[in-house]
């Protein structure tokens, strides 16, 4: 199978998703045993969720810039979640419309490069003539 440039810069985007989940557990993490958290137990399950999530975030990159359909739709679904965070964090009481901003910037481009990926996958599947372009 070939590898397009497509899938490469989308699951390179995942990874990079990814690793900064990584980076908010090795902070957590920090918290945790600064003794800067209010329920231990609490931060301590966030930080096991937040590990797996990161883990499943850099599986997915690496399967979408493989070529692999469920590294695609595990992508999709993580950019949606991520946008749903975004809107969380742009509305509300205690709103930050720029951090929801930063969410969703990166969120919406790797979507579409998602999308693009799988529809140039489909068109290989389906042996187009303009599979190439």
């Amino acid at each position: 199978m070939r590898h397009d440039l497509l899938s490469t810069i989308a699951g390179g985007l995942l990874v990079l998703e990814g690793a900064g989940m990584a980076v908010l557990v090795v902070m957590q993490a920090g918290a945790i045993f600064g003794g800067d958290t209010a329920a231990v137990d609490t931060a301590v399950a966030l930080l096991v969720l937040m590990s797996i999530a990161a883990a499943g975030v850099v599986a997915f990159g690496v399967a979408a810039a493989r070529g692999r359909s469920w590294g695609r739709s595990g992508g999709i679904v993580t950019q949606l979640l991520i946008l749903a965070v975004a809107a969380g964090a742009a509305t509300g009481a205690y709103a930050h419309p720029l951090l929801g901003l930063q969410l969703a910037i990166p969120a919406i481009l790797t979507l579409v490069l998602l999308f693009a990926a799988v529809r140039r996958a489909a068109r290989e599947a389906d042996g187009s003539p303009d599979a190439s372009s």
